[in-house]
């Protein structure tokens, strides 16, 4: 098969024909819930894609609920009944890409939570590895290097520590795009690196206190330039 080399839109885009095309196949093959769907290679030989892409396809349809993979047994229908699953997947199709704007408001309702699950639940384990993001930061600002990355793993790593199966998803999902665009929109001056450190220690000591309130005050006060880019402040 040949390497297929696509664009974001054209990633999109394939992955929802393989969306229809699967909902095609649980409709005439009239599969119910349980039943089992055809091996990716299978798949990916009848819709003519990769099998990378199929299989991307059907992680995305797990998140929502409408397939479930089980190790060593394959995937199946969840149990949802076939007029909610079309539904469902009418929704999908439909949804369009966030833009940068909406994308980092998400950030911000999500994180303000997600920090107080964070100093509520965090383990040795957790701060050790909230820590070590936090350094690799400071290294990179000092050096006066791009850090976008390593600020956004620091965030990844409070995202765990919350023990929150779902909202660590969620941060999973739009990090890439927000990586991809903070420099183009210029979100956040340059030359504060040091107050910006200051802040990611501030939260990394509130969290280390379990101090929930301080935790998500701090969460506040580093989201300032955020704020004012979403809500032209």
């Amino acid at each position: 098969m040949k390497l297929e080399i696509l664009t974001k839109n054209d990633h999109q885009q394939l992955h929802n024909d393989i969306i229809a095309k699967i909902r095609d196949l649980i409709n005439n093959k009239n599969l119910e819930p349980g039943d089992k769907l055809p091996s990716e290679r299978m798949l990916s030989e009848r819709f003519e894609v990769s099998r990378g892409n199929v299989r991307e396809t059907i992680q995305k349809l797990e998140f929502y609920g409408i397939l479930k993979s089980k190790p060593q047994s394959g995937t199946f229908v969840a149990d949802i009944g076939l007029v909610a699953m079309n539904g469902m997947i009418d929704d999908i199709l439909a949804l369009e890409d966030p833009d940068f704007k909406s994308l980092v408001e998400t950030r911000i309702l999500l994180e303000l939570k997600t920090v107080r699950l964070a100093a509520k639940r965090r383990t040795n384990d957790d701060l050790e590895k909230i820590e070590a993001a936090l350094e690799s930061y400071k290294v990179k600002v000092l050096n006066n290097e791009d850090a976008v990355q390593e600020d956004l793993l620091f965030h990844l790593a409070i995202a765990q520590a919350c023990r929150n199966s779902t909202i660590n998803r969620m941060m999973l999902i739009i990090t890439p795009e927000i990586i991809n665009n903070f420099e183009k929109y210029h979100v956040c001056d340059k030359n504060q690196g040091p107050k910006r450190i200051k802040e990611h220690q501030d939260i990394f000591n509130a969290i280390k206190e379990q101090n929930t309130q301080k935790a998500k005050e701090m969460m506040k006060v580093h989201f300032n330039e955020l704020y004012k880019y979403c809500y032209n402040i």
